[in-house]
This record gives C-alpha cells, sequence and structure tokens, in this order.
C-alpha cells in the first residue's frame, strides 16, 4: 500500500480552496481536484508492506507536536508537476518542525517541500495569474492516509489521525 502523512482541511477551509479553484481558467483537457482530495503532504513514505503500517501508526501515537497556523496565499503553476497548487508563501515553523521530524522518524531526510495544496492537475500551461486571497489554516491534527492511484482519480482513505497539541514539554 502506498502511504504518507497528510493535515486533512476540514470544513471551512476545503470550502476556501474549491472556490479559489473554481476560479481557475484552465484548458480543457485539465482537471481540477475533487475537494475530497485535498491534503498537504508533510512526509511521503512510499509503498509499504502490512506489516509496516503498526511502525507508522506507532510514529503518529508517539509524535508529539503543537498546534500552528499558516496561510496558504498563492496560486502557482508548477510547470514540470503540471499543477496548480495554492501555496504557502511563508511556512510557519510548526509546519516545519513537524514535516521534518515525520520524515527523520521514517528514515528520510529530504528537505521539507514548500507548502501546498494542489487544486489543479494535467495543466500544461500557466493561466493568468490570479491573485488569491489568503486561506488561514489552523492545524489541530496530522493523518496517514493511503492512496490508491488504480483509477481515473486517486482515492485517499485516511487510515488514523492524531491530534496536534496545545502545548509540548520536554520535548
Amino acid at each position: 500500500m502506498r502511504l504518507f502523512f497528510a493535515l486533512w482541511p476540514e470544513g471551512e477551509i476545503a470550502r476556501q480552496l474549491a472556490r479559489a479553484a473554481s476560479r481557475l481558467n484552465l484548458e480543457s483537457h485539465s482537471r481540477l481536484v475533487a475537494p475530497r482530495n485535498y491534503h498537504l503532504t508533510l512526509a511521503f513514505v512510499g509503498e509499504v508492506a502490512d506489516p509496516k503500517l503498526a511502525v507508522l501508526q506507532q510514529i503518529g501515537r508517539s509524535l508529539l507536536a503543537t498546534r500552528f497556523t499558516f496561510a496558504c496565499d498563492a496560486l502557482e503553476f508548477w510547470r514540470r508537476s503540471q499543477v496548480i497548487v495554492a501555496a504557502a508563501q511563508e511556512s510557519a515553523p510548526g509546519l516545519i518542525d513537524l514535516s521534518a521530524r515525520l520524515n527523520s522518524a521514517i528514515g528520510l531526510s529530504r528537505e521539507t517541500p514548500r507548502a501546498h495544496v494542489t487544486l489543479a492537475r494535467k495543466v500544461t500551461q500557466a493561466s493568468v495569474r490570479q491573485a488569491m486571497s489568503p486561506i488561514a489554516w489552523r492545524a489541530t491534527s496530522f493523518s496517514l492516509i493511503r492512496s490508491d492511484t488504480g483509477g481515473a482519480e486517486s482515492a485517499y482513505t485516511v487510515l488514523d489521525t492524531w491530534p496536534l497539541l496545545d502545548e509540548v514539554e520536554n520535548r
């Protein structure tokens, strides 16, 4: 199974992202990501065998991190990936810390990518650059997600979710 840790936007955040996506001027072959699939990847695990699931769940359960707020405040076209994303121009220290700690726990020392949520795929050219009203996202939990990529559109299943804390003492 293919797994990753992510922030999952709830309620109003997902609605605001969907409104931003609905205003994109896309080519006919481009497609919007379904709002139910919006997420912000913290650490990509990749393909794992079933027995490793328990290890990943233990990592999530044991990781103590504080809540944080960041803003998705820019629409960007990423030519190489052929996507339009809602990106955070500045990453919150809490976001950077959570991502780095998860990557370290799963044995990766990757540089944390820019925080973003993919809104559209199969975009071959940038549309007229549009302004985006900042979307303030208060991260209160993180999840372990299974990605099934066999169909026309990826399907994501939340396997487990852990709360972020108001304060963390003695990390």
